[in-house]
């Protein structure tokens, strides 16, 4: 996971945050944070969007599959109210979000949890919800059917995620698996047949293709216009490193491979 430039140096935050003269082990709010602390596209935005189709309220069990360094658990657990598992399978971002989540004053409500998603899952949740990180895990029979067993009957499951619309060239798919650690792309029909398959038996998909692709080119664009700034926080390293992950994932969108999917199954 560590070739993906994403989760590289993710200590980074720290130097934004010095930026802003937080000093370290300062308390911290969310909104602080929320800038900086979500992987998922939108950030603040597409975590309320999931509060709002998955209904979180005060005191419901909702589990954060692939956390980060847990943007949207925090911003849950303060909106809501609700109890918040958030599981990372990458320990040095499981601990930076367990220590930031301390400085915000929500170890209470939000458990970070290091593992893989695959060996399995303690506990029954009222809400599960994975905001790009499915990608990386190609079996996903495995994957749902933990997904199902570990919910409570009612529950929804919401995912943000990739799919296919097309088949890949051969450079196409060095770079999804190289740069992006995403070894497995489903067709659209092929993501509902594998939920089906594990027992779901009401699965709405959104297409947001297009706002997706929006956004990755903002988002390219934005950090190549702010450059000298971002090597002055970060250094030369990080900056060219997440300028060739921003580019990768900008190119595989405007050159019409992947899909961008929302998911809700129950």
């Amino acid at each position: 996971m560590k070739s993906m430039k994403l989760y590289d140096r993710v200590h980074r935050i720290h130097n934004e945050l010095a930026a802003r003269g937080i000093k370290p082990d300062a308390p911290l709010t969310v909104a602080q944070l929320t800038p900086f602390d979500q992987y998922n596209y939108f950030g603040p935005a597409a975590v309320d969007e999931a509060i709002e189709v998955l209904d979180i309220k005060p005191g419901m069990r909702v589990l954060d599959i692939g956390s980060g360094i847990g943007g949207p658990a925090r911003y849950i657990a303060e909106k809501t109210g609700a109890h918040v598992t958030a599981l990372e399978l990458q320990s040095d971002l499981s601990e930076l979000a367990g220590d930031l989540t301390r400085r915000c004053g929500l170890s209470h409500l939000v458990e970070h949890r290091t593992g893989n998603v695959l060996d399995g899952i303690d506990g029954e949740y009222d809400a599960v919800l994975s905001m790009l990180c499915f990608l990386h895990i190609p079996d996903r029979s495995r994957l749902f059917e933990i997904c199902r067993n570990a919910m409570t009957p009612g529950a929804v499951l919401y995912i943000e995620d990739y799919g296919r619309h097309r088949e890949a060239t051969a450079e196409e798919a060095m770079a999804l698996a190289a740069k992006v650690q995403c070894p497995f792309v489903p067709s659209i029909d092929e993501y509902r047949h594998h939920l089906a398959d594990a027992g779901f038996g009401h699965v709405e998909l959104d297409d947001v293709t297009q706002q997706w692709t929006a956004f990755t080119a903002t988002r390219l664009a934005a950090y190549r216009d702010n450059r000298g700034r971002n090597i002055a926080v970060h250094g030369v390293d990080v900056v060219n490193g997440l300028d060739d992950f921003y580019a990768t994932v900008e190119g595989l969108f405007s050159g019409g491979l992947i899909a961008g999917l929302r998911i809700t199954a129950s």
